[in-house]
């Protein structure tokens, strides 16, 4: 039964920790905004402006993740306190549920969790999974920083789920590396989807998968919907995690997103 716009349900107040880099921050929120007019729909909401819930984007500069994660040395720039300082922002804005906007800043989730209790830090990978599980998913490619991989961020939660993992050799994630840093973060996106397309593919051929996770926020800016390879379902966590968080935002975080797309 459709819900009368002067009975309709408060949202949450929610938050996006950007910033890494500001590109992905912005499709996040476009994502959000889209998945938020669908979850109006689900729920026979009117679709309205003041419908939306508040949310406020942290696109703050924050240093490099992956470097940081190979770079341990007392004094070496670390992105936690920065990323800490704009989660306290958000939760001073009044946000109760936080989705970051960058794969391998997850690596320290568990960080902002434990700083933030009383808030919701959603768990990117988490989400994916648990739409690939429910799926029936087997086996999965996986696209993504050179410092998601050597965590394990996306392998230890597919493991736990039963679905087998395939990462690109080496030199295969310096080209991924390449198009990310040379590509997307240098505007050139043409050389991006070059080389996302062509360590896809290597994946595809070699280990014969059907389904690659862009694990990597601007991975999506430029391979999304490639015609160039057939046969494969490319899945976007900016798109699973932006509609987890339209889900807590109206309350209704029951059942995991669709991560095709």
């Amino acid at each position: 039964m459709p819900v009368s716009a002067s009975h309709s349900p408060q949202p949450q107040v929610v938050g996006i920790l950007g910033g890494m880099g500001p590109a992905a921050g912005a499709d996040f929120v476009r994502l959000f905004v889209q998945a938020c007019t669908d979850r109006m729909g689900a729920l026979g909401i009117p679709v309205h402006d003041q419908a939306y819930p508040e949310h406020w984007l942290a696109q703050v500069p924050i240093p490099d993740r992956t470097a940081a994660l190979n770079d341990t040395r007392e004094g070496a720039h670390q992105p936690a306190e920065p990323m800490l300082q704009a989660t306290g922002r958000l939760a001073a804005l009044g946000a109760r549920v936080v989705a970051i906007a960058c794969n391998t800043a997850h690596a320290w989730h568990g960080l902002l969790q434990q700083r933030f209790p009383q808030m919701v830090v959603l768990h990117g990978m988490q989400e994916v999974v648990a739409g690939l599980a429910a799926q029936q998913v087997q086996g999965v490619g996986l696209l993504a920083t050179r410092g998601a991989y050597d965590a394990g961020l996306y392998q230890r939660e597919l493991a736990r789920s039963g679905i087998e993992c395939f990462v690109p050799t080496a030199a295969e994630q310096d080209v991924l590396m390449q198009g990310i840093y040379d590509g997307v973060k240098a505007g050139n996106y043409r050389l991006a989807r070059d080389r996302f397309e062509s360590v896809s593919r290597a994946l595809q051929q070699r280990h014969n998968v059907s389904t690659l996770i862009m694990g990597c926020t601007e991975i999506p800016l430029a391979l999304n919907d490639s015609p160039r390879l057939p046969g494969v379902a490319l899945v976007n966590p900016t798109l699973v995690l932006a509609g987890a968080l339209a889900r807590h935002a109206y309350r209704d975080a029951a059942q995991p997103a669709s991560c095709r797309g």
